[in-house]
């Protein structure tokens, strides 16, 4: 390190912010690939159910109010790889066609502060017929800085005042990586931590994440009387760390809390706010706390104070719900609601309560991280029982499919059924990403296996369609047996003729090209 590339700077201010900014524009959607970017923890199906059964109560409440021809509008802030919206909107139109319930009209706006990923969100095949429907909308969207919002597929703008709904907000790990401030309390006295930054001597010749890894930090305390004075708009909240905290650090979301301010003012009804990061909501989490730790994934996060924004959200008149009977492990889910007599909105609340505060998505990631380390040894039952309250993920059924197949000599007919469904229902809900799956193909085999060999064509099918130049002999063998048993003997011989061009020395299918030709 350069002792003159050595500068210091307000914690909120510094030039990591920017450099945070600039790896998400540049990498846009593939700052998710293979996780650099983690993206299950708080965007998988199970914490896409939560989501949607917490609005779908909210939209109960507001028909039981009688607001039924105004909209409502679900902002997500910082959409990223835009799994969670795919999800969410997925299953909350799932609960709206089973319940056959008059409800208001909605429509969900992913928002990122990367255009990269507007754009590749509108063209993502997955999302389209939710864009046909009308149900969801793109928008580019500043969080530090916006007062409106631009939306691409309806080419109108969000002003000030023009939502007569409360405007709904989704937040997932999007507290965490923005800036904040920095302060220390200690002997009843608080300070503003600044950032002492030391770059690297190659600074010019490393990527964006590199500089953020490799840039050393130190922190700087200085005297900041102007928190607890009165003109200060959160003093009372700084009041109360001075009071309760001693040899605390603490991350002080000011920008977060002016961004909620300005999302506010869209609506004439006020805001829902459904959030979920690493955080914590309590006080004593805070006391005694060392420097914040920053978590390195390509980009960098935080951890969210979300005491601070309960607090102040409280303080106006807000209602705000966390789990109270436990504590987090890995994420923190919250429901803060920011409307006129909050209490009224009784479905919203026991939604949180049956899908959070009971067992929610904190829970479900615990026990994920269980059967990850033990799934070679679970039996059918226990992993279909896990894959139906994962809302049928892909990810797991990934992971799982060697171990389903080694199970399947000892499967019964109604066990082979219920794979057979779960497949289908996963492929319903597959939202394709940037790192490629080939989950046609691991369904496909699967199948070909239990006999389903209707499915497995399609399945298998699918898989060469995509990955023409990937095709492998085995799967053409496999395609010409489906066709086969479908009766389909020239078809069959023609997958068995392609697989012998990449294979002249695969002898089952030299053996059945011979039995069909003898045939004929």
């Amino acid at each position: 390190m350069a002792e003159n590339q050595r500068q210091q700077f307000r914690f909120s201010e510094a030039p990591i912010w920017e450099l945070q900014r600039n790896y998400y524009e540049e990498e846009g959607m593939k700052a998710w690939n293979n996780d650099q970017v983690p993206q299950y923890i708080s965007s998988n199906p199970m914490m896409a159910t939560s989501y949607a059964e917490m609005i779908f109560g909210f939209l109960q409440d507001r028909a039981g109010m009688g607001d039924l021809s105004e909209p409502v509008t679900i902002m997500e802030l910082g959409a990223g790889a835009g799994r969670l919206a795919f999800h969410t909107l997925h299953r909350l139109c799932e609960l709206r066609d089973y319940a056959g319930i008059e409800l208001p009209p909605f429509r969900y706006v992913m928002t990122d502060l990367a255009s990269k990923n507007v754009l590749a969100w509108q063209q993502h095949p997955a999302l389209q017929p939710f864009i046909r429907e009308g149900l969801l909308d793109f928008a580019r969207f500043d969080a530090v800085q916006d007062t409106e919002v631009h939306l691409a597929v309806a080419q109108t703008t969000i002003r000030p005042g023009d939502l007569k709904q409360p405007l709904l907000i989704v937040a997932n790990y999007f507290f965490d990586v923005i800036p904040q401030e920095l302060i220390y309390v200690h002997d009843g006295k608080v300070y503003e931590c600044d950032i002492s930054v030391e770059f690297p001597d190659n600074l010019k010749e490393l990527t964006t994440s590199e500089k953020l890894k490799q840039m050393k930090l130190n922190y700087v305390n200085r005297p900041a009387p102007e928190y607890t004075e009165k003109t200060y708009p959160y003093h009372d909240l700084i009041d109360m760390y001075v009071t309760e905290l001693d040899d605390s650090y603490i991350l002080f979301p000011v920008a977060g809390l002016t961004c909620l301010d300005r999302l506010h003012r869209l609506s004439q009804a006020g805001f829902l706010l459904i959030t979920a990061d690493k955080g914590d909501h309590r006080l004593e989490h805070w006391d005694l706390a060392d420097p914040p730790e920053f978590f390195h994934h390509g980009s960098f996060s935080l951890t969210a104070n979300y005491h601070a924004i309960q607090h102040v959200l409280e303080q106006r008149g807000g209602l705000s719900l966390f789990t109270k009977e436990h504590h987090y492990h890995a994420i923190n889910v919250g429901c803060i609601l920011m409307l006129e007599s909050p209490m009224r909105y009784a479905n919203t609340r026991l939604a949180f309560r049956r899908f959070v505060d009971r067992f929610g998505p904190d829970e479900f990631f615990s026990l994920k991280e269980w059967v990850d380390q033990h799934s070679g040894t679970m039996g059918l039952q226990q992993i279909l029982a896990f894959w139906r309250l994962g809302g049928y993920d892909a990810e797991f059924f990934i992971q799982s499919t060697k171990r389903i197949s080694a199970l399947l000599p000892e499967a019964g007919e109604e066990e082979l059924m219920d794979i057979q469904n779960g497949i289908h229902i996963m492929w319903s809900s597959f939202y394709v990403m940037e790192q490629r799956y080939d989950l046609a193909l691991d369904a496909g085999l699967l199948l070909f296996e239990m006999e389903f060999y209707d499915d497995a064509k399609e399945f298998l099918s699918l898989s060469i369609e995509t990955d023409e130049d990937e095709s492998v002999p085995t799967v053409l063998f496999c395609l010409a047996i489906c066709s086969y048993e479908q009766g389909d003997k020239e078809a069959a011989m023609v997958y068995l003729r392609d697989a012998l061009v990449l294979e002249p020395e695969h002898e089952d299918a030299l053996a059945l090209l011979h039995a069909l030709t003898a045939e004929e």
